[in-house]
């Protein structure tokens, strides 16, 4: 199944920020070859909250890697800001990851020695920038971490890491944010928090989010959620309740049980 044709609300008004054009995913070789991406087609528009779901092993990860050029398809094409990445050299590449693409990640991966505001600065810092100070304000008061800048992660809870870390994704204003479970290793109530402030960058920032997860709370946030099976693109979402979410995600793992779909006779 294709996602490259925009959803018929308001088509012509849709940025795309990053596309999949028949991404395949090969590891290994003959008898010991995985299929990761079976020939994915994508597209994730601009201002944006989109969710990739799936089983486990379903590719999702493999896909936002390769979505985030953090790895490279066997075939097919991947296009960030219009920019194909299969043409750019690694510096090009290298560039493109610092200055366009953001990353949150489950651990938060936060320097332990350095305060809040010196993690979320570290990038723009390594990349011998100065930050925009109008954007640096917005980010910190929509992640709510104002009083906790001058404290280092030890001193803050794991909800509040992880804001710093997605706050730091979001300092060198990048064209695009991936997330993959970025609440993964959180408690209910910080994982909320999390995910209210990524809504709130999306809705107030205008930035555009992708992230990868397994959790239908977390996916009822988004705007679109993309279900992925075998490598393969099959179905999506607009605005879908946790209950829609959960029922296609059932779905889904019956048939990669090889169990009918419930309310059908096997």
């Amino acid at each position: 199944m294709s996602l490259t044709d925009p959803a018929p609300q308001d088509p012509a008004q849709r940025e795309i920020a990053a596309q999949a054009i028949d991404v395949h995913k090969t590891y290994g070789k003959d008898a010991a070859e995985v299929r990761a991406l079976d020939g994915v087609s994508l597209d994730l528009y601009a201002g944006e909250f989109t969710a990739i779901m799936g089983p486990s092993g379903s590719g999702k990860s493999t896909l936002m890697h390769c979505l985030a050029a953090l790895d490279k398809p066997t075939t097919g094409e991947v296009v960030v800001g219009g920019r194909k990445l299969g043409r750019l050299r690694d510096r090009r590449l290298t560039e493109l990851r610092r200055d366009k693409i953001g990353f949150v990640f489950q651990a938060f991966n936060l320097v332990p020695t350095l305060t809040a505001q010196e993690n979320i600065l570290l990038p723009l810092s390594l990349a011998r920038k100065k930050p925009d100070p109008g954007w640096f304000d917005q980010v910190i008061d929509t992640v709510g971490l104002r009083p906790r800048l001058d404290h280092k992660p030890s001193e803050l809870s794991g909800g509040q890491q992880q804001r710093v870390a997605c706050a730091r994704a979001l300092a060198s204003k990048p064209d695009i944010v991936f997330a993959d479970e970025p609440t993964g290793n959180l408690d209910s109530t910080s994982a909320a928090q999390v995910l209210g402030f990524l809504r709130h960058s999306v809705d107030d920032l205008g930035q555009t989010i992708v992230m990868v997860s397994h959790d239908p709370v977390a996916a009822s946030y988004c705007d679109r959620v993309i279900f992925l099976a075998d490598g393969r693109v099959v179905d999506e979402l607009a605005k879908p309740s946790r209950e829609q979410i959960l029922a296609h995600m059932a779905d889904l793992q019956s048939r990669a049980m090889g169990l009918a779909p419930i309310g059908e006779d096997a």
